[in-house]
């Protein structure tokens, strides 16, 4: 068997971001805000607020993720111009 080294990789072939990266936004933002959505539910005796919560959680995350996987390219094609 041959061993590949990732860094022989073309550039244009070489991933831009870890999806794992993504994966984790998303389930953090609604595990947290589903969590604060749910006590905020059992404080104000309400029904409403943890799906509030779980809504918001995975717009932050998607909002993260585009914020971070766009920086990461944005860097890489200032590094390639110079």
């Amino acid at each position: 068997m041959t061993q590949q080294n990732p860094d022989s990789a073309p550039d244009h072939e070489s991933p831009r971001g870890d999806p794992w990266h993504a994966f984790g936004y998303l389930v953090a933002g609604v595990g947290m805000y589903g969590f604060l959505g749910g006590v905020a539910d059992r404080w104000l005796e309400s029904s409403f607020l943890v799906v509030i919560g779980i809504l918001l959680g995975a717009g932050l995350g998607l909002y993260m993720t585009f914020a971070r996987f766009n920086r990461s390219q944005d860097q890489q094609s200032k590094q390639e111009k110079n």
